[in-house]
């Protein structure tokens, strides 16, 4: 079994892309593999394909919370952790792949992990690290419902209800959104940005966080499957 698999969902967007590997060879990245999702209805997705050492998974629009899903319980048996970047992140604590499973490893049980985006910081998990055996137990990488916005939010609460939140201030990941002054506003994120879609996640993310069947139910299973 393989340490780290990071997805990171993709689209419109191969110049990111090549920005993220230049940083992830200038970080001398080892332990992870990184797979980028990409729509087969993308315009520029066979501009991806033309990237040379790049792992690519085409397949059906499923937004970032589908393509996590989908993609997570694919891999989930031959990855010990499975992580989440956004195009935009950007890693830049060298052997930053190493730190993290050290200190992922040192944190025995359901670790719900994330280093300092030099954004939100402590704040919100961006970019977030955790083992496959949580995914599996809980049923999902991303709450039922929920879309793209507050994704990190609900990683959050995982993390916090079962008391294994880690903030890894040593592993720097860093998040160039616009609303950080580090991008361009371009379509996907207007799209993912609108109010109504917004409105809708924090509707899913909400109903999740209060139902017995959502949250508590997911770290019941989390907890029945380490013995805690």
């Amino acid at each position: 079994m393989k340490d780290l698999l990071v997805i990171v969902p993709t689209r419109g967007r191969p110049g990111n892309v090549s920005r993220q590997q230049l940083a992830l060879m200038e970080t001398r990245t080892k332990l992870a593999d990184v797979l980028y999702a990409v729509d087969d209805d993308d315009p520029k997705a066979m501009e991806y394909a033309r990237l040379d050492g790049v792992s690519i998974a085409v397949g059906p629009r499923l937004r970032l919370a589908g393509t996590l899903n989908f993609l997570s319980s694919v891999h989930a048996s031959g990855y010990r952790y499975i992580g989440f970047m956004g195009d935009d992140h950007m890693p830049r604590t060298p052997f930053w792949d190493q730190v993290l499973v050290a200190s992922m490893d040192a944190r025995p049980g359901p670790v719900v992990a994330y280093g300092d985006d030099l954004f939100q910081g402590a704040n919100l998990p961006t970019a977030v690290f955790m083992p496959s055996r949580l995914i599996t137990a809980m049923g999902y990488m991303c709450p039922p419902g929920m879309q793209h916005l507050w994704l990190d939010n609900a990683w959050m609460s995982v993390g916090l209800e079962l008391g294994t939140l880690a903030y890894l201030p040593e592993v720097v990941v860093e998040h160039m959104h616009p609303f950080a002054g580090k991008g361009e506003i371009d379509a996907g994120y207007r799209e993912v940005n609108a109010a109504a879609v917004n409105d809708a996640d924090r509707a899913a993310f909400e109903a999740w966080r209060s139902n017995p069947e959502g949250l508590t139910a997911a770290v019941s299973r989390i907890r029945t499957e380490y013995g805690l």
